[in-house]
């Protein structure tokens, strides 16, 4: 695959309660990637930029919501995330990734 392509396709670690519980319990990290990225994309792109070896990835597409503000109706974005679980031995320094 293309380097250029793996570069491209983690957007950035997406920390929230949720993601850091799934972390400690379960050796998952989640990810905010680009819209287009499969699972096997998404694999070869931590493999390649974090040097890991990983156990399986599951993606989740979060939708957009309707918001309204002072009566203005608007969306927000829809965005997807990826589960990434890293084989037992395995370890990802999220403060570096940021």
């Amino acid at each position: 695959m293309n380097q250029e392509r793996l570069l491209n396709i983690i957007l950035s670690p997406h920390i929230s309660e949720k993601a850091t519980t799934v972390m400690e319990k379960n050796n998952e990290y989640v990810f905010s990637v680009v819209k287009d990225a499969s699972k096997s994309e998404v694999k070869d792109a931590i493999e390649f930029l974090f040097n890991t070896k990983v156990k399986a990835v599951r993606v989740a597409t979060v939708r957009a919501k309707k918001k309204m503000f002072k009566g203005i109706e608007g969306n927000r974005k829809s965005w997807k995330k990826a589960y990434v679980t890293l084989q037992a031995d395995q370890k990802l320094d999220m403060m570096v990734a940021q």
